[in-house]
């Protein structure tokens, strides 16, 4: 008895790709790798574009910046005797005519040769001979240098230039700690009371009577 057997059916196989495609597909990979070759940027390491892409630096700008503000402030300051009356007599003109704008009082540029009194918290009162009694003027000389006055005297830098406020912030400590470096640290700055101190810096201009100097050179005698 003979018994029949179903042809046996296998899985239908999928159609192999057509040649076309193939070369559609290896054309759209080179089309999306030269479009990321063309925004890709090659920085290489230690150049100016390399510098800018990594964290900002405080003391490194300080450093950078400082130089040419201490020239600057130097260029512009007055002798106390010529500034003190002018600012006594119309604050906003002598801030027109001596300082350089900024949101929170003008920054006032001086030079001035006075006594040392006692310091507190690093910071001296000076007796200026020809300054008006009622003005004082005082001197940081750190440890901590406290006010963006140096960041802010040239005009120039600004809260724009930053990627926040911590970071214009930091600007302005980068730019007291490069000042103290340069110009304090090298004067026995614990001792001063009673000698004669030659000091050139900027002050913020609120009160007229109230000078609060941050120095950008200093020689004592």
């Amino acid at each position: 008895m003979s018994h029949s057997t179903a042809p046996s059916t296998s899985a239908p196989k999928a159609p192999a790709p057509s040649r076309r495609g193939m070369l559609m597909g290896a054309a759209a990979i080179v089309v999306l790798a030269g479009a990321i070759a063309l925004d890709t940027t090659v920085v290489p390491i230690g150049s100016e574009a390399d510098v800018r892409v990594q964290a900002f630096s405080p003391d490194s700008y300080g450093q950078e910046q400082f130089p040419r503000i201490q020239a600057f402030v130097k260029e512009k300051a007055v002798d106390a005797a010529t500034l003190a009356p002018a600012v006594l007599a119309d604050k906003d003109a002598a801030a027109e005519q001596y300082g350089v704008a900024s949101s929170t009082g003008a920054i006032m540029f001086v030079t001035l040769t006075g006594v040392a009194g006692e310091a507190r918290s690093g910071v001296y009162p000076l007796t200026v001979d020809g300054l008006p009694e009622d003005i004082t003027v005082r001197v940081q000389t750190g440890p901590a240098i406290n006010g963006t006055d140096l960041r802010d005297a040239p005009g120039d830098i600004a809260f724009g230039d930053f990627k926040n406020q911590i970071e214009y912030q930091d600007a302005g400590s980068g730019i007291n700690r490069a000042m103290k470096a340069a110009v304090l640290d090298g004067i026995d700055t614990a001792s001063l009371t009673g000698k004669s101190v030659t000091v050139t810096g900027a002050f913020r201009l609120i009160n007229p009577k109230n000078w609060m100097i941050t120095p950008v050179e200093v020689a004592v005698q």
